[in-house]
C-alpha cells in the first residue's frame, strides 16, 4: 500500500502545474504524518485507559448497576431509548458490568499496542456509548469527543507505525486522503463552534468569564484555588483563551513551524486545564486529539532525539515472540479491483456522510442562533461548548440528611450535622469526579432519578437511619466571588428499609 487514493492521482496531473500545487498545498495542510497518526492511535488507547480504570472503575457498582444511585428502571423512566439500546442497559448487576468493563479495557489495549487497531477502535467507541447511555448524567463533552475520534480515526491507517502487528508497506511519511481531512476538519469544527458561541458571550467579551470558572469550588482544584485568588492574572487568560481558539483554524492553514506554534498553545492550554480544574480526561483527549496536527520537522526532531526508529523492528521481535507476527501478504483474499472502487467510494460516501451528521448535531447542540436556548435533556454538557456560551452562574453541593430512629438527624455525606451553609470547601463534598458529573448534571433530572439516588443513599447509612432527605445546595456567584446566601432546594425522600 504505497499511499492513499489522492495522493496516486498525481501521476494523472504531473504534467499540469496548477493541479499539481493545488494537490500539493492540499497534501500539506490536510495530510498527516504517517508517525503522528501512530502517536495518536497510542494516545487513543492511553486516555481510553485512564478514563476507564481511573475513573469509572472505582465507581462501577455505584454508577453503573441497580443496585447504585441510577437504577435501570429510573432511567428508562426518564429516557426509554437509551435504556432500550444501551448494551450495559441490559442487566443490573456488577459482574455484567465488570464483563463489558473488562472487553473495552481490552479494546482500549489492543489500539494501544496496535493489533487490528481500526477494528479495534470501532469497538471501543461502541462499548463507550453503551457505557455513557447506561448513565448520561456521567457524561461530558470530552466524552462524546473521544468516541468521535475512535471512529473518524478508524479511517486512517493507525497499524502503519510503532504497531505490534503492523500493516501496509507505506514508502511515505506523509498521507493525505479523504480520512486525514474529515478528521482534520473534525477537531477544527469542535473549537471553531466553541469561538463563535465565545464570541457571543458578554461575559467572555468583557473577560469576566475565567474569573469567574475560577469562583466555582466545586471545579477548582490542585493549583485552582491559588490561581483565583489573582483575578488579573485570570482576566489575561480569558483573553489569551479566546484569541487561541479563533485562530484554530491555523490547524489545518497554517504549515511547518507556524503550525506547530499553534499546537503548542492549545497543549499548554488544555495543560493548564488539567492543573487547575476537575475536568477528569477531557484535557488529556484534547491533547491527543491534537497529535495528528504536529508537523513532519517535529517528528524528524522526536526520532533524533528518542532514536525511536528503532522501535518498528524491536516490536517485530516481540511480535515473533508473542505470536502476533502478521502473516503472509498471500495469505489474504485477493479482491477484484472493481469491488474495491466500489468498497472504497461506499467508505468515502459512508464517512463525509458521518462528519456532516456529527458537525450538524453539534452546530444544532449549540444553537448558534440562540445558545441560551439549548437544552440537551439528559446529554446537557455532552455538546462541545467548554463553559461557553457563558460559565455557570453558582456552584452546588448536596446534602444528605439521614433522620436516625431516636436521635438527631446527621448528614451522610460529612457524617456531621445536617447543616446547609456554604462549606469551607465545596470540592470536598464530591469525592470523586464522577460524583461532581453526576451532581451536576443531575439537576432537575425529575423525581424518578432523585429517588433512585435516595434509596442508594438509604442503603448506604447506618442501621439506625430510618429514612433520607436530598438537597441540593446553590452557591450564587460572580468573577469576584460568592453572592448572596446559599439556595436550598429539596430532591426526594426515601424510607429505608
Amino acid at each position: 500500500m504505497a499511499g492513499s487514493k489522492l495522493e496516486r492521482m498525481a501521476g494523472t496531473i504531473g504534467d499540469d502545474t496548477t493541479a499539481a500545487t493545488a494537490l500539493a498545498r492540499l497534501r500539506t495542510r490536510l495530510g498527516m504524518d504517517v508517525r503522528a497518526i501512530a502517536s495518536f492511535r497510542i494516545g487513543l488507547g492511553l486516555v481510553a485507559l485512564f478514563d476507564l480504570l481511573a475513573l469509572r472503575l472505582p465507581g462501577l457498582v455505584t454508577f453503573y448497576t441497580d443496585r447504585g444511585v441510577l437504577s435501570r428502571a429510573a432511567l428508562a423512566e426518564v429516557s426509554p431509548t437509551l435504556a432500550q439500546w444501551s448494551l450495559h442497559a441490559q442487566s443490573g448487576a456488577a459482574w455484567f458490568q465488570g464483563l463489558l468493563l473488562g472487553v473495552t479495557v481490552l479494546a482500549a489495549v489492543c489500539v494501544l499496542v496496535g493489533y487490528r487497531s481500526r477494528v479495534a477502535a470501532v469497538l471501543l467507541a461502541g462499548l463507550l456509548a453503551s457505557m455513557h447511555a447506561r448513565n448520561p448524567y456521567l457524561v461530558n463533552g470530552g466524552d462524546t469527543i473521544l468516541i468521535s475520534l475512535c471512529l473518524f480515526g478508524a479511517a486512517l491507517p493507525l497499524d502503519a507505525r510503532w504497531a505490534i502487528r503492523p500493516r501496509g508497506n507505506w514508502t511515505t511519511e506523509r498521507i493525505v486522503s479523504t480520512g486525514t481531512a474529515v478528521l482534520s476538519l473534525h477537531v477544527v469544527s469542535i473549537y471553531a463552534i466553541n469561538a463563535l458561541l465565545k464570541l457571543q458571550s458578554d461575559a467572555w467579551m468583557r473577560g469576566d468569564a475565567v474569573p469567574r470558572i475560577f469562583q466555582l469550588e466545586d471545579f477548582t482544584f490542585l493549583l485552582g484555588p491559588t490561581l483565583s485568588a489573582h483575578p488579573s492574572v485570570l482576566t489575561g487568560v480569558n483573553w489569551l483563551w479566546v484569541v487561541t481558539i479563533s485562530v484554530a483554524v491555523g490547524l489545518v492553514v497554517l504549515t511547518g513551524w507556524a503550525r506547530l506554534a499553534v499546537v503548542a498553545a492549545f497543549v499548554c492550554a488544555h495543560l493548564g486545564m488539567a492543573m487547575t480544574l476537575r475536568l477528569g480526561a477531557f484535557p488529556f483527549i484534547m491533547c491527543v486529539a491534537l497529535v495528528p496536527f504536529l508537523p513532519p520537522l517535529a517528528w524528524n526532531r522526536v526520532e533524533r532525539t528518542l532514536a525511536v526508529q528503532h522501535l518498528p523492528s524491536r516490536l517485530s521481535a516481540f511480535a515473533r515472540a508473542t505470536g502476533f507476527e502478521p502473516r503472509g501478504t498471500n495469505m489474504r483474499p485477493v479482491v477484484p479491483a472493481s469491488i474495491q472502487r466500489r468498497l472504497e467510494v461506499a467508505g468515502t460516501l459512508a464517512l463525509v456522510g458521518a462528519f456532516v451528521a456529527v458537525f450538524g448535531w453539534q452546530v444544532a447542540a449549540a444553537d448558534l442562533t440562540d445558545p441560551s436556548a439549548v437544552d440537551d435533556g439528559p446529554f446537557e454538557g455532552a455538546s462541545w461548548e467548554f463553559f461557553a456560551p457563558d460559565p455557570p452562574s453558582s456552584y452546588s453541593w448536596y446534602v444528605a440528611e439521614a433522620d436516625r430512629d431516636g436521635g438527631e438527624s446527621i448528614d451522610l455525606v460529612d457524617g456531621g450535622p445536617a447543616a446547609f451553609d456554604r462549606p469551607p470547601d465545596a470540592m470536598d463534598r464530591y469525592p470523586s469526579t464522577l460524583w461532581k458529573r453526576y451532581g451536576s448534571k443531575g439537576k432537575g433530572s425529575g423525581p424518578a432519578v432523585a429517588e433512585s439516588a435516595a434509596r442508594y443513599a438509604c442503603g448506604q447509612a447506618p442501621a439506625t437511619v430510618e429514612s433520607v432527605t436530598l438537597y441540593r445546595v446553590d452557591q450564587p456567584v460572580d468573577e469576584s466571588g460568592p453572592v448572596g446566601e446559599p439556595v436550598v432546594d429539596r430532591l426526594a425522600s426515601y424510607t429505608c428499609d
